[in-house]
């Protein structure tokens, strides 16, 4: 409750309504976001919309100045201190633009889509006001550098943590204007691919929106080719069950898990004490073997610390895990443990924390972003005999007469 009460003063402390325009500055980065919402407008200035639910989709061009690079640390959403922002040192808004219709949608894609012909849609988490989701978006497609064109989809969340059943009943009413958002951007001959990436509660709306329209359709559209959910708040047992649904033509999923992750603790207990998927160990049964089959790439970020309390925002707020976001998966290449060194491949294995002697302690090195995929998944065999002789070698040779 401690926790919980010094998230909510962080929040109380931010002005209200930052989302009217103050301007940038010299040196600062502009990002221009597609903003896709089935929340009610606001009557508020600076807010937009509300936590309540829409009846329709609402499409908005939003463009957000982000300061100068040596007035900002990789990782963080810098929030006014008070109106205007400024933009020297703050994030602020440069611009606000709502739009109508297929026609305004396509143009602001023709004016944003990057040779690569790639489309990023962002999906929230829980506990997250509309500017809220705007300007962590905004920061996670500037600090990861990543070449797409930008859209979020933002729900109806009351943004509060008391409103958890609320939030979650607001992804049930969202899932299909999402399936519907994905439907169009896949049928504009322009994009050439899309990458979704969600967070927390979010994955629960875009895996279910996925689910829909492997049934609707027969098959999720082939340009929907990579799924990144990153501290997903989804029932392990229903998830199964959604990965069936969808069929083997599915798109890649990368899951980012962290065993610490202090907000899926409490889901998981007013969830009838069932795993969430975000905070699995991919190490241990079942889990590894379903991994396996399923072809399901994990990041476990364990290890990594991260300025957020809850340890839930970890994907967004380490400077590694955005580069790599940027670098490798948004563009949709396979992160293997070709990528790293054995050390941290045997670590992986969970043997980070086992107690070897001499030179094979040096192998077992548990390092802060653990990969698990399947062919990384096939060399453990090989790598933990290794490492096994070499401890027996160490062994041996230090009580050897």
């Amino acid at each position: 409750m401690l926790v919980l009460a010094s998230v909510l003063a962080a929040c109380a402390s931010r002005p209200v309504g930052v989302l009217v325009p103050s301007g940038t500055a010299g040196g600062a980065s502009e990002v221009d976001l597609l903003v896709a919402t089935t929340r009610a407008p606001s009557t508020e200035p600076g807010v937009l919309f509300s936590g309540e639910r829409a009846n329709e989709l609402s499409l908005t061009e939003i463009v957000v100045s982000i300061p100068p690079a040596k007035n900002r640390e990789v990782g963080q959403v810098q929030w006014p201190k008070k109106l205007p922002a400024n933009p020297e040192r703050e994030f602020s808004t440069v611009s606000v633009t709502p739009l109508k219709g297929d026609n305004d949608a396509q143009s602001w894609l023709k004016g944003n889509l990057p040779k690569s012909r790639r489309v990023l849609i962002f999906v929230h988490g829980f506990n997250n006001r509309y500017e809220d989701a705007v300007y962590r978006y905004a920061q996670i497609v500037h600090d990861s550098g990543t070449d797409v064109a930008p859209v979020i989809f933002t729900w109806p969340s009351r943004a509060s943590v008391f409103d958890y059943n609320y939030d979650k009943e607001s992804t049930n009413y969202s899932r299909d204007a999402l399936e519907d958002l994905l439907r169009r951007a896949s049928r504009d001959p322009k994009v050439g691919e899309i990458t979704v990436m969600a967070h927390s509660m979010g994955s629960w709306v875009t895996v279910e929106a996925l689910r829909q329209m492997a049934i609707r359709d027969g098959r999720i559209t082939p340009k929907i080719t990579d799924v990144i959910l990153a501290s997903p708040d989804l029932d392990v047992d229903v998830f199964g069950k959604q990965i069936q649904a969808m069929g083997t033509a599915r798109p890649k999923f990368t899951l980012f898990v962290s065993r610490d992750d202090r907000a899926l603790n409490l889901s998981r207990r007013i969830s009838g004490n069932i795993d969430r998927l975000g905070q699995i160990d991919p190490t241990v049964e079942p889990y590894r073997t379903q991994l396996e089959q399923a072809g399901i790439t994990v990041l476990d970020l364990t290890a990594l610390k991260g300025g957020d309390k809850l340890n839930h925002g970890k994907f967004a707020e380490s400077p590694e895990v955005v580069q790599l976001l940027g670098n490798r998966l948004i563009a949709g290449q396979t992160v293997t443990d070709s990528d790293v060194g054995l050390g941290e491949r045997v670590g992986a294995v969970a043997l980070g924390t086992a107690q070897t002697v001499g030179s094979a302690a040096s192998i077992a090195v548990s390092t802060p972003i653990m990969i698990f995929d399947p062919r990384t998944r096939a060399n453990y065999g090989n790598q933990v005999r290794r490492l096994g002789q070499s401890v027996e070698n160490t062994v041996g040779s230090t009580v050897a007469p």
